[in-house]
């Protein structure tokens, strides 16, 4: 989504979202952590090349850690 109109980016991920639904799945790689968390089953977190934390897309969104490193709380 980087460099793209925020209301591009808004349909996109609608669309993502809508695709969940039906049941395709979908490999995001996204710096939006916090819209990619949103529409995501389950997340990755990479730091330099290597999986630091992962789980459920819920749970990362309200883990401590990741707010703080990647979700700006």
């Amino acid at each position: 989504s980087l460099g793209l109109a925020p209301l591009i980016v808004r349909e996109i991920f609608r669309i993502i979202e809508q695709l969940r639904e039906q049941g395709v799945s979908i490999l995001l790689i996204e710096q939006n952590a916090r819209a990619a968390l949103a529409v995501a089953n389950h997340g990755y977190v990479l730091e330099t090349g290597a999986i630091s934390v992962e789980g459920p897309s819920k749970r990362l969104l309200t883990d401590p850690e990741v707010a703080r490193a990647y979700l700006g709380a």
